[in-house]
Parts: structure tokens; sequence; C-alpha cells
């Protein structure tokens, strides 16, 4: 089975094909509605603040690239210039002062500058919530940007979905994470809370279909699975399909949201600025109230997705080592780092590495790209793992992301609590810092051709800020000491294993060709 269904280009031209603008075409449901609409014919355009980060995305030459902002007019303008349709997903998960009000301003830029280009459409992808009751920050957004659209000069599908269950969503790693932890989990009140969870297949197959909506249509619709469950059985439903003994889930009498979210942020990969909102959402059941949906698109074909084969098709592509998007991926740009360490009078802190070895660079960039994750840092597990709960403690990304495939990895993308901020493949890969620390922090791992062997070169840089960041590159380096020597010698010994199998792979190969001729 497959997680979400592509519809294969055909040769025929589609009649209905629009052209339309794409928003959060980097982020984990816009990565992969992208080539669903390229599939089904229509001319897609992106609008993206770094366009770097879908170089390496397999549709990127298939796409108009806009570069800018949605608070940015005249790229908002040129981007929506001769657009039929508007894909709206975008939604910040940041929080202070003004949150609020800079979402709702940039829903009604979008809404007026589509308008005044002549798009038929927006298409916006909100949250499923309860009607006449209090909601959180993030749900009370979200419904407001519904409401901009529906009120602008623009006729808007608003689609409210709830839990999104696939590989690398951020709901399905709550889940998960929560489920595997602790078999007997004391928790808030909230987990008796009905939901009614959508498998991301699904909220693909609405995004599509509203394309070749013909009738002029201006109003929200709910979206879900039809299969409610509360939190708590969410989590056993998990359990169960992973194979794991049923869990005993103790609801408290209290809610504490931001005691969950601080709890979540532990023992999850989801840092605590993005939890708390996700917990907060949950303090209300989020039930579809009508299925009016039926009368406009069809369901997919063989029916909507039950919550427990959704979780089966997110596991099984993490297993496969297909995950198309996660999470951890959307929303964040890298301040690129200079060339020269001595850039622009910043003090920087170096610890560069060297290791020359007998195994050609190719072995050594297959173990640099397909460093962290599973595959560790090759290097004292237990001092990376300390380092990775002091951060998650301070509200860090901690090193429970990993990452989305276990051999590749792309600009922008997540490695744990790094992020990729430049790759040359095959010789270069330079990860950007995401832990909490006084400074900002950079690590590159690259490999050269020596002699018949390979030259393997590790940098730590590091940019403090006052004297707390120089206190803590001195605190840390004795364990730069220990770390960094062990993890370049380790990597080199990674590579002649990956250069050993492969010479006994050809030699049995030779050999079998031996004996058949």
């Amino acid at each position: 089975m497959a997680e979400s269904s592509t519809t294969s280009d055909t040769s025929e031209p589609n009649p209905a094909a629009k052209t339309v603008l794409v928003t959060g075409a980097t982020g984990y449901i816009g990565g992969r509605l992208v080539p669903r609409l390229l599939a089904e014919g229509h001319t897609v355009r992106v609008l993206v603040r770094s366009p770097d980060k879908i170089e390496a995305v397999p549709w990127r030459d298939r796409v108009e690239v806009v570069r800018g902002s949605l608070d940015d007019a005249q790229a908002l303008k040129a981007a929506l210039r001769g657009v039929d349709l508007l894909y709206y997903l975008v939604h910040s998960m940041a929080a202070g002062s003004g949150f609020e009000a800079k979402e709702k301003s940039m829903a009604e830029l979008a809404a007026q500058t589509a308008g005044e280009a002549g798009a038929r459409r927006i298409v916006y992808l909100g949250g499923l919530h309860p009607g006449n009751t209090g909601l959180s920050t993030h749900m009370r957004s979200r419904e407001a940007v519904g409401r901009t659209f529906l009120a602008g000069p623009v006729d808007a599908v608003v689609f409210q979905a709830g839990v999104v269950i696939g590989s690398g969503s951020a709901s399905f790693e709550m889940i998960r994470n929560l489920s595997e932890t602790l078999p007997v989990m004391p928790a808030p009140s909230w987990v008796r809370n009905k939901i009614e969870a959508i498998a991301v297949r699904d909220v693909l197959h609405y995004l599509v279909r509203a394309a070749v909506l013909t009738e002029p249509l201006n109003r929200s619709f709910d979206i879900g699975s039809r299969d409610v469950l509360t939190y708590a059985g969410m989590m056993n439903e998990y359990a169960a399909e992973a194979g794991l003994p049923h869990r005993l889930i103790l609801a408290l009498p209290v809610p504490a949201p931001r005691l969950a979210g601080l709890w979540v942020a532990l023992v999850t990969p989801i840092p605590l600025s993005m939890a708390l909102p996700l917990v907060q959402s949950l303090q209300h059941d989020a039930v579809s109230a009508e299925h009016d949906i039926d009368q406009y698109i069809p369901p997919p074909d063989g029916g909507l997705t039950g919550y427990r084969t959704a979780v089966a098709l997110a596991l099984g592509k993490e297993r496969d080592g297909q995950v198309e998007t996660t999470w951890a991926n959307a929303g964040a740009d890298a301040d690129p780092l200079p060339s020269d360490p001595d850039w622009a009078g910043h003090t920087v802190f170096v610890d560069e590495r060297t290791f020359h070895g007998d195994v050609a660079p190719s072995h050594v960039w297959t173990v640099i790209e397909g460093i962290g994750g599973r595959n560790g840092w090759y290097s004292l597990p237990l001092a990376w793992q300390v380092r990775g709960w002091l951060d998650k403690l301070t509200g860090g990304a901690g090193l429970l992301r990993g990452r989305r495939h276990p051999g590749n990895l792309a600009p922008g993308e997540v490695v744990d609590w790094w992020r990729v901020e430049r790759i040359d493949r095959g010789t270069l890969l330079r990860l950007r810092a995401e832990m909490r620390a006084p400074g900002r922090a950079w690590l590159e791992l690259s490999v050269e051709p020596d002699g018949t062997g390979s030259r393997y070169r590790q940098r730590a840089i590091f940019f403090p800020k006052g004297l707390s960041g120089r206190l803590y590159w001195l605190g840390v380096l004795p364990f730069h000491s220990l770390i960094f020597p062990a993890m370049s010698r380790n990597i080199i010994a990674a590579a002649r294993k990956i250069a050993d199998l492969q010479d006994r792979s050809q030699k049995a190969d030779s050999r079998k060709d031996g004996g058949f001729h």
C-alpha cells in the first residue's frame, strides 16, 4: 500500500488544468502537494523565502519559483500574476505578542492581491475545532485566517482538518513517542477528548481535487477519517499496530497544557515551541460537525483511510526510507555561514581535525551523508545523549528529530539538532546547529582524494555571543578533545567497512559469473 497516491502523468492534456500558486511548498503538506498537482497536469508556481531549500527536490525543475514571503506585497503580486488558484498552506508555530495580528495581516494581503490578480479561488488548510468555545491562540489564529479568506474578494475553500497522520508529521511523531516511552502514563484530562484524525493521503486528495471544482464555492468544510477516538485511544491503537503491549493511560482531573507541553517536548522530537501549541489544540474535542464535502469531492478510491490503517502506512513508509517531507524541515531558513571564518570582524572559534585514510573518498562520503539519526555521531553516544537532553530541558531541539531519509540529505533538511545548510554531494556537508547555545555554531564534514586514499576534514565553527559565548566554548573544548578525534577515526573505520563489504560482494559476483560460464 502507498501512504499517499500520486496520479501518473499522461500524454493527454488535462482540459481542467490550472495555473496554481503554492505557498508553504517547503512545508510538510505543501512539499507533498506540489508533485501531485504536477501529476494532474497543473502548472505550478511556488513562493518560497529560500529557493535553496527546494533545490534537491525531484520536482524543482518542473515549477516556477518566486523568491519572497507572504508579507512582501511585491513578491506576492509577482507570484499571483496569471494564477487561477492560490493554495495557502502557511501557518507559523511562533508565539509572542502580535502573532495573531501578523497572521491575519498576511492573509488579508494574500486575499487582496489574489483578487487584484484575478485569481478564482483560494484553498486554505485550517484546523478542526468545535464552535462557540474558547480556542487556543494558534487554533484561534487559524480560524481567523479562514474567516479572512471567506470574507475576502476571492471565493475560498477552507478545509478544517484535525490530527494529520503520516510519516514525518508532527502529530504522528507526538503520538508515536508518547506511546513508546512509557507503558504506564499519567496524563492530563484532555486525553479523554474525542479526536477525528485524518491520513495525510486523504488531506492531499481533498487539496488536489479542490483545484478542479467547477462551481462557485465560498465556505468551510470539516474533513476527517470518520474514525473517532479519544487521544488515549489513539495512543493505544498506535501501540497495537506497532506491536507494543496495551498502554495504561491515567487521565488526571487537570488539563495542565503547559506542563503537558513541556513533557511532550522532553520525550518526543518536537521542540517546546511547537509542543505547546500542539498540546493546547487538544484541549477540546476535534470531530467533524458536518460531512458536506461529500457533495463536492467524493472520497478517495477505496474510501477514507481509518486511523489504524494510517498508522500502518506511516510506519511502513519509515521502514522503507520513503518519507517525502517531515515537520522538522518546514519553515526554518538558515543564515549563511561565510566561507572565511574570520568574516566581518567576528570572533570565531574553530576546532579542526583531519584524518588520512586508505579508503576511497566515495566511501567516506557515504558515511558523511548518512550521519545522525539511527546511525549516530560515531563517538561517545552517551555524551551526545546527555547534551541532547540538556538542550531539550532548555527548550531546544535535542537529538530526537532524526532525519527524513537514512542515506540522502538535501539543503534545509534536519539532522537531529542540526540543519543542512550546504551540501556539495561527494565532498562537503555543512550543518548549522539549532541547539541552545550562546552563539551560532556549525559543523563541517568534508572529504577529498589523498593519493590512493582520502583526506577527511572536520570543522566545528562557533561565533560566540558575548562573554557567555566565550565561556561556553572554553567549557566544551575538553569534550571536543574526546569526541572529535574519535569521530574522525570512526567515520574512516565505517567507510572501510563499506569498502570491504563492497569488495566481498564484487568478488562473490565474480565467482558466480565464473561458475556460470
